[in-house]
C-alpha cells in the first residue's frame, strides 16, 4: 500500500471536513453503484459505475451547485445568481435556484446541445447563450454579474462545488468497501475530480485516481505538464461537457497535487464506450460520461492486467437524440470492428464477382462504387474485423490477388465524409437502370445477390450500408442490354429479394445519372 505525499495528504485533509458537511441530499440522490457485467467480462477486470447519470438533471453537477449556494447568506442569495456552463452545471443551478426559491441567470455557449438550453429553461432558468465554449460564456456571465448584482456560481474553481462534488467519492467507498485499484475521472475544468481525489487521498490513498480528457480538450493535462495553467486556443466539441480553454486555478492546485496519472481518448473510443454501457444498462451516455470508460479499456489494453477493480464515474447523459447517429456510425471505429478500404478493380468481365469471392464469409459493412473509368473500378469497402491489425492483413490479401488497395480505417477524411460522397454522374453509365433491394440482413446475402446476375450485365452503380437491422438495403445500377429484357425479368423474380425500379427517380436523374 503506497502512503500519499505529505503535500498532497494535508491537501487532501483541508477539503475532507468540506466534504463530509457538504449540503447535497436536499436535491441529490445517492446514486448507484452499477457493475458493468458484459464489459467486465470482456476486459477481465471488475468495472464499476458510479451511476451521476441518473440524478435528477442527469449530471453530477447539482452536488457541487445545490452546495455552494445553500451556504450563501439569504440576502445574498435573494439577489440571484448567474452561471456559465456548456449545459450539466446550468441544470444544477437552475434546479437549486428553484429549491432555493431565487433568480437564476444562466450563460451558454450557443454550441451547447439544444437538450440541456431546454432543460434549463424548463426548470426556471433565464437562458443567455454567448460564445462558442465554455470560456467564452464565463467571460460574458462576469460580465453580467456586475451589471444585474448577482453572485457567480462557478462550474468547478470554488472550494464549496469541489466539496459537492467530493461527495460522490465518499458514497463510492460506503457502496464498495472492498478493493478499488484505480478511479478514473473525466476533467473538464477540474471540480469533479478534485473533490474525487481529495476524498479518496484522505480516506483510501492507496487507490489510483486517473484523470481522463479527450485528446483535443487536454488543457487540465497541459497545464500540469507545464506546471502553469494553459490555456488552449480551441477545443474540440464533441465532448461538450469537457469542452474547457483553461482550467481552474484551485483545481488546478488540487489535480496537481492529488492526481496520479491522466490517459487522454479519442472520439471514436468514447463513441464506443457509449455503445459498452448502453448493452450493459441500456443507458445512453453523453461524451463527457462516457471518458472514463473509454479510458478504462485503453488502460487495460496498455497494461494488460486482468483481476483488478476499477471505477468509473458515468457524470452526464443529456445527449442530443440526434448526435446518436454519429455515435452509432463511428462507435464500430471506437470498438475497431470495422475497416475500410479503398480497393481498385479492373473493369473487366468477372473482376466484382472476383473481389466478392476473396472477401468471402466477412461481414460487409459497406459497399461503396460509381463507374467512372473504362480500366478499373474504384470500390469503397467497409469489413468487419476483430482487431485493428486484421485491417492491415486484409489489405496485404488484396494486393496479392492484384487488387491494389489502401487501408483507410484510420482515415479522418474517409470516416466523415468521403463514405457518404461515392457516386455522382457518370458519362460511361449509358442505358443504366436503377433498382433499390431489400434483403435479409444475414452472411452471404451479397454474395447471392451478385452470383445470380448474367455475366453479360454490367454493375455500374453499387452502394450498401449495413444499419443494424433486420434487413439490408442496396442501390445498385445495372447496364442491361435490350436484348436481355425478358432473361433480367427472370432474374428479378427468382431473385426473391423485394425491389423497386428507381430509374425515372428525378434525384437519381439529377445526381446521378
Amino acid at each position: 500500500m503506497s502512503s500519499p505525499r505529505p503535500a498532497a495528504a494535508r491537501t487532501a485533509a483541508a477539503y475532507l471536513q468540506r466534504i463530509l458537511t457538504a449540503r447535497v441530499y436536499d436535491v441529490a440522490d445517492e446514486t448507484a453503484l452499477t457493475p458493468a457485467r458484459s464489459l467486465s467480462r470482456r476486459l477481465g477486470n471488475q468495472v464499476l459505475l458510479k451511476r451521476e447519470d441518473q440524478q435528477p438533471v442527469f449530471s453530477f453537477k447539482l452536488r457541487g451547485a445545490y452546495n455552494k449556494m445553500a451556504r450563501l447568506e439569504p440576502a445574498v442569495l435573494q439577489r440571484g445568481v448567474i452561471c456559465a456552463s456548456a449545459g450539466n452545471h446550468a441544470q444544477g443551478v437552475a434546479l437549486s435556484a428553484r429549491k432555493l426559491g431565487c433568480k437564476a441567470m444562466i450563460v451558454m455557449p450557443v454550441t451547447t446541445p439544444k437538450l440541456k438550453v431546454d432543460a434549463v429553461a424548463a426548470l426556471g432558468g433565464e437562458v443567455v447563450l454567448h460564445g462558442d465554449s465554455y470560456s467564452d460564456a464565463y467571460a460574458h456571465a462576469l460580465e453580467l454579474e456586475t451589471e444585474h448584482g448577482l453572485t457567480f456560481v462557478h462550474p468547478f474553481d470554488d472550494p464549496d462545488v469541489i466539496a459537492g462534488q467530493g461527495t460522490i467519492a465518499m458514497e463510492i467507498l460506503r457502496q464498495h468497501q472492498g478493493p478499488i485499484d484505480a478511479i478514473f475521472v473525466a476533467i473538464g475544468g477540474g471540480g469533479l475530480i478534485s473533490g474525487v481525489a481529495a476524498y479518496i487521498k484522505a480516506v483510501r490513498p492507496e487507490i489510483r485516481i486517473i484523470g481522463v480528457q479527450t485528446v483535443d480538450s487536454d488543457a487540465m493535462i497541459r497545464s500540469v505538464q507545464a506546471g502553469r495553467r494553459v490555456t488552449l486556443s480551441d477545443v474540440g466539441l464533441f465532448s461538450d461537457g469537457t469542452a474547457v480553454k483553461r482550467v481552474g486555478k484551485e483545481t488546478f492546485r488540487l489535480t496537481r497535487a492529488l492526481v496520479d496519472e491522466f490517459i487522454t481518448v479519442d472520439t471514436d473510443a468514447v463513441c464506443a464506450a457509449i455503445k459498452d454501457v448502453f448493452q450493459d444498462t441500456r443507458s445512453v451516455l453523453e461524451p463527457a460520461g462516457a471518458l472514463g470508460v473509454a479510458a478504462i479499456k485503453q488502460y487495460v489494453e496498455t497494461h494488460k492486467v486482468k483481476g483488478r477493480t476499477f471505477v468509473t464515474v458515468t457524470c452526464g447523459a443529456n445527449m442530443n437524440f440526434d448526435r446518436l447517429r454519429f455515435v452509432a456510425e463511428r462507435a464500430e471505429f471506437g470498438e475497431q470492428r470495422e475497416a475500410l478500404f479503398a480497393v481498385t478493380i479492373p473493369e473487366e468481365r468477372g473482376s466484382f464477382k472476383r473481389f466478392c469471392e476473396l472477401i468471402g464469409p466477412r461481414s460487409v459493412t459497406e459497399f461503396n462504387y460509381r463507374i467512372s473509368d473504362e480500366r478499373v473500378a474504384h470500390v469503397f469497402v467497409g469489413l468487419t474485423i476483430s482487431k485493428r491489425d486484421e485491417a492491415e492483413r486484409i489489405e496485404r490479401s488484396f494486393i496479392r490477388q492484384r487488387f491494389p488497395t489502401v487501408n483507410l480505417t484510420d482515415d479522418e477524411l474517409a470516416k466523415e465524409h468521403v463514405r457518404h460522397m461515392v457516386g455522382g454522374h457518370s458519362e460511361m453509365a449509358r442505358d443504366e437502370r436503377l433498382f433499390r433491394f431489400t434483403f435479409p440482413e444475414r452472411p452471404g446475402a451479397l454474395m447471392r445477390f451478385l452470383s445470380a446476375m448474367h455475366p453479360g450485365w454490367n454493375i455500374s452503380l453499387f452502394h450498401y450500408r449495413n444499419q443494424g437491422a433486420d434487413y439490408g438495403r442496396i442501390l445498385v445500377g445495372i447496364q442491361v442490354p435490350a436484348g436481355d429484357e425478358k432473361v433480367f425479368q427472370q432474374f428479378l423474380q427468382t431473385l426473391a429479394y423485394p425491389f423497386v425500379e428507381e430509374t425515372n427517380n428525378p434525384v437519381y436523374r439529377l445526381f446521378l445519372r
